[in-house]
């Protein structure tokens, strides 16, 4: 029986279905969604200039003579969203590991689809753009934005079969590393080699520690930290740092889960033999079979899984919000938003996200079953594979960070790619959530 506070029970009532809430997967999506709007009213609004003022303030760190400043806006787009990469670093290794990629058969069609989700975006918009001062841009519409899109295919509930959400987020994985690999190899500044050499060492001390079978969070974190700082002045985007170091977190356990139910059923035994006290206090001993029991499970939960599992609500609900607020807001001129959209950088972004993304995933995905070299997700078909390719055409998050760094110095470039970015993501969510609501359908419910 559980003993409650005299406003306990009435409190759980209340915090139970909010922890719920926070913990439901179309959550990112929601607020990220929110907070972009909230961005594009204070950037069109009579506070617009403290808006922008704010983001642009310095913030600086300092140790003795050595001293770090930055804006808000790049400790935030430097800084948060290296957390938000490790993030994305870690669920890159895990499924590569023991997810959808480590089955080849299954991992054949997303890997495939992806690929000609990046690689179709790029070329029209360099087809759109070649020649011009605006041809490095080629990079932003090949990305997916995760939290947008797997949110829209989970308020589609069991219209969609679980193996679709599973070729989607595959997709978007696979989308992710490649979208590393593109900033890193092709949106960096002049190469510092020092500095390089020093996030390299770095690195390799997070391998020893891995090797040695450490375990605890901390050195990863302190080492991780210095790699970063090694980055921010190598010259390759200091967010890599955060892909790296996921790459060397243990992903396995302190302990096999071998006879963990045995061991812990002994403990709880041992626990219940003590007398329970009329206040209802816990014996010294119990306290201790309670802490046994407590580092037992932390022992067969990797530090990887932890991590991913405890960082994903404050990327969630922080850092990735916080991204928006500080990317999202541009000032619209309505008057003059039609000679915007057909720029070539906007064009570029939105033929990329929305025709390249469909023609890419949904074209090589039907030409891979076609050849037999893959198959459909189980209980989908072909039709709910295009509704998917439009919902791949949300680029949001990672196509305004590829936008930043495409065209560092150029604020006219900037507003058209982020311009072409909020058209394209709005139209292709809205399209493919209607397509895989209204019109696709899956074998089980055609029949």
């Amino acid at each position: 029986m559980k003993i409650y506070a005299p406003w306990e029970k009435a409190f759980e009532k209340v915090a139970t279905p909010f922890e719920h809430f926070l913990h439901a997967q179309t959550t990112t999506g929601i607020v990220l969604m929110s907070m972009t709007i909230i961005a594009l009213i204070l950037a069109n609004s009579p506070i617009a200039d403290v808006y922008m003022h704010l983001f642009h303030t310095d913030i600086t760190l300092s140790i003795g003579s050595w001293n770090l400043s930055h804006s808000i806006h790049h400790w935030i787009n430097d800084g948060l969203m290296a957390i938000f990469f490790f993030i994305v670093g870690l669920e890159i290794k895990r499924e590569i590991l023991v997810g959808e990629l480590s089955n080849v058969k299954v991992a054949i069609l997303p890997i495939l689809a992806a690929i000609g989700g990046m690689i179709l975006p790029a070329l029209i918009y360099l087809s759109i753009n070649y020649g011009t001062p605006s041809a490095n841009g080629w990079g932003i519409p090949m990305a997916t934005d995760i939290a947008f899109a797997i949110s829209a295919l989970v308020l589609l509930g069991r219209r969609v079969s679980p193996a679709l959400v599973t070729f989607l987020v595959a997709l978007a994985i696979v989308d992710d590393l490649g979208a590393v690999v593109v900033i890193a190899l092709f949106y960096t500044e002049q190469i510092h080699f020092i500095p390089l050499i020093l996030a390299a060492t770095s690195f390799l001390v997070l391998v020893a520690f891995n090797r040695f079978g450490i375990h605890a969070v901390l050195p990863y974190f302190i080492v991780g930290v210095i790699m970063w700082l090694f980055m921010l002045d190598s010259g390759i985007h200091a967010t890599i740092a955060g892909v790296i170091a996921a790459m060397a977190i243990p992903s396995k356990p302190k302990r096999a889960p071998v006879d963990f139910t045995h061991h812990v059923t002994n403990m709880l035994d041992e626990y219940d033999g003590y007398p329970v006290a009329t206040d209802y206090t816990t014996h010294e001993n119990q306290k201790a079979i309670l802490q046994n029991i407590k580092d037992r499970i932390d022992s067969v939960s990797s530090p990887a899984s932890k991590l991913e599992h405890e960082l994903h609500l404050p990327v969630s609900l922080i850092v990735i919000p916080l991204f928006a607020l500080a990317n999202a807001g541009i000032a619209v001129d309505f008057s003059s938003i039609g000679e915007t959209i057909v720029t070539p950088v906007s064009l570029g972004v939105i033929a990329g996200l929305v025709f390249g993304k469909v023609l890419g995933i949904a074209g090589v995905a039907w030409l891979a079953i076609k050849l037999g070299i893959a198959q459909l997700p189980q209980n989908s078909t072909m039709n709910q594979i295009f509704g998917v390719a439009f919902l791949g055409g949300i680029g949001f998050t990672m196509s305004i960070f590829v936008a930043d760094l495409a065209f560092v110095g150029n604020d006219a470039f900037i507003f058209q790619a982020k311009v072409g970015i909020l058209a394209a993501s709005l139209f292709a969510g809205l399209f493919g959530f209607i397509w895989l609501r209204y019109i696709a359908h899956s074998p089980s419910q055609e029949a």
